[in-house]
């Protein structure tokens, strides 16, 4: 792989950075480098500040060392960021991005196996020199197992369906490429059944099952707003439902923490707000980024801001 193979347009990347409201000697974390999109633009209004890039890619690592001369580099996941950052002498940031989407390189790079508009080894995993893969789960989990991952990580309703023919197919031979899976799915599910690409709901819940996207978000976050300093900012860009779902709950829980019954005339709890939610609503793409780059038309952007 080049530098410049490592392609990555990044999603609302003025709504995003003006959401950090950077200071030039502030402290930022980039949590999910990429292509280095983002944290190009960090670097272009910092002076003498700090920017540290975390990424499971060792592929986004290489390319935004080359890139961004001036950035920390760390291969590791923005799930251990407070960790990695305070094993780096770093114990508080003022600011924090997240872009939880799949880079562009990682889709119409074949052998990463996370499209399913290329034939390539069903592989699906950011951080390659983890364990399990996308053909792991489909040729060893139960039928019941892999149901149940299509149908929490992909909304995926035909998910008996699909899970039945890959069992069936994984009895000849095991299920190998991104291309006989895709096949697999458009059997499960008749043209006339289908809304979008039959395969669409299936690879998302496999590469979330396969890189545990979901299951640490909450706790991450929660984290990251607790190295944040007073007036510190983190924004976080999701791309579906589950995970703007887990960043709108954690904001608000942390911006209203008080659990008191509701007909008690004052708070007993004391627990005090961590956050200001700053986004009301997502902010969404603009009509002329989603014509101009159609992998930013589902994400959403959600700012909150450290108190006190």
């Amino acid at each position: 792989m080049t530098i410049d193979s490592f392609n990555h347009v990044p999603v609302m990347p003025d709504e995003a950075i003006q959401a950090l409201n950077i200071k030039p000697d502030g402290i930022y974390a980039d949590g999910t480098l990429g292509g280095g999109g983002h944290a190009a633009l960090i670097l272009n209004r910092l002076d003498k500040g700090t920017l540290v890039g975390i990424d499971r890619d060792e592929d986004a690592l290489r390319a935004a060392k080359g890139r961004l001369p001036g950035i920390i580099t760390v291969h590791g996941s923005f799930h251990d960021m407070a960790a990695i950052l305070r094993e780096r002498g770093i114990d508080k940031i003022d600011g924090a991005l997240l872009d939880l989407g799949v880079s562009s390189h990682q889709l119409d790079t074949a052998e990463r196996g996370f499209s399913y508009r290329f034939d390539g080894p069903l592989d699906m995993r950011m951080d390659r020199s983890q364990g399990l893969t996308a053909s792991d789960i489909v040729n060893t989990y139960a039928q019941g197992e892999i149901t149940q991952i299509l149908y929490r990580y992909g909304e995926e309703k035909y998910a008996p369906r699909i899970a039945r023919e890959i069992a069936k197919a994984r009895e000849a031979k095991p299920v190998e490429t991104t291309r006989e899976l895709t096949d697999i799915i458009e059997t499960a599910i008749p043209a006339k059944l289908r809304d979008k690409h039959p395969a669409m709901r299936t690879f998302m819940a496999l590469r979330i099952a396969v890189n545990d996207e979901l299951s640490p978000l909450k706790n991450a976050l929660t984290e990251i707003i607790g190295i944040l300093n007073p007036g510190g900012r983190i924004a976080v860009i999701t791309f579906h439902s589950l995970e703007d779902r887990i960043v709108k709950h954690t904001f608000r829980e942390t911006a209203n923490p008080c659990d008191c019954p509701r007909d008690i005339p004052y708070c007993v709890c004391k627990k005090t707000p961590q956050v200001r939610v700053v986004t009301r609503g997502p902010v969404l793409p603009s009509e002329k980024e989603m014509a101009e780059n159609p992998r930013a038309r589902s994400a959403k952007l959600r700012v909150a801001e450290k108190i006190g």
